[in-house]
């Protein structure tokens, strides 16, 4: 989940016309059935990951990872920093040029850098982006963690090349795909809410069960309407009307891949 909350941002930030705080999240984890959160830094506070360690801190420990930015130029000691702060991911926003802190050629160098402290990549890209550098996931030695369900174009979803590729890592066993839908800022008013990521969503359930996440950006800083908890816990029941595999995908994969205990 990103965090937005006023109590968060960094000195300066913008004014966010939608913001959540952290008793939202404590209110809406037992809605969904899950205490565990994994919070990220919103890009717009660039590589100020003071907002993460914060909302770690104030939500515990025990049930409370982060997935960091970083620039180019991190140390070693910043990143050990983070990791003591309960880090546990690195993200590569590079779905736009206007998101992204560092380039492609950073991705494998610095997932290097992590993996030696036992973190994860998330990936932000898109799909034409995943089919142009198959090869440079290959090389990756970090687990990954693919955002928005491969964010997998809505119009040809599951027919797109950049579902085999996406396959073939979760079957490797090396990858993660958060199961999250876009945004609600495109479909307010629009009839069926989420009704044209649902095969993409019910595609990637058939496929790789036992390497999904859930990810939540609700609220996200581009709403104009935060939306309420049951909607959030439906679009879930919706997607995976199972019960024993929602606790996997919100309790035992997480477990897995942030080093949640399990239970």
């Amino acid at each position: 989940m990103h965090i937005y909350d006023p109590a968060f941002l960094p000195q300066g930030a913008p004014a966010l016309p939608v913001v959540g705080t952290v008793d939202d999240y404590c209110r809406i984890q037992p809605v969904i059935g899950t205490r565990r959160t994994v919070v990220v830094t919103p890009r717009n506070f660039g590589t100020d990951n003071r907002v993460t360690l914060a909302a770690i801190q104030a939500l515990g420990s025990d049930h409370t990872r982060g997935v960091a930015v970083v620039r180019n130029d991190v140390t070693d000691a910043q990143l050990q920093a983070l990791h003591d702060g309960g880090i546990r991911g690195i993200r590569f926003t590079l779905y736009t040029p206007e998101h992204a802190v560092v380039g492609f050629d950073m991705v494998e160098p610095l997932s290097q850098r992590v993996h030696d402290l036992g973190w994860h990549v998330q990936l932000h890209w898109t799909a034409e982006q995943i089919v142009e550098h198959q090869a440079l996931l290959r090389r990756l030695p970090s687990a990954i963690v693919f955002d928005h369900l491969g964010r997998l174009p809505v119009d040809d979803g599951v027919n797109h090349p950049a579902f085999g590729i996406i396959r073939r890592q979760l079957d490797s066993g090396k990858a993660w795909l958060k199961l999250s839908g876009p945004y609600l800022d495109s479909r307010v008013g629009k009839a069926g809410g989420y009704d044209d990521t649902d095969a993409v969503a019910r595609a990637w359930l058939d496929a790789a069960p036992d390497r999904l996440v859930w990810g939540s950006d609700w609220p996200h800083v581009t709403e104009p309407v935060k939306p309420d908890d049951a909607s959030l816990a439906a679009l879930l029941a919706r997607w995976v009307p199972d019960r024993a595999q929602r606790r996997r995908i919100l309790i035992d994969n997480p477990a897995a891949l942030y080093g949640f205990r399990q239970g």
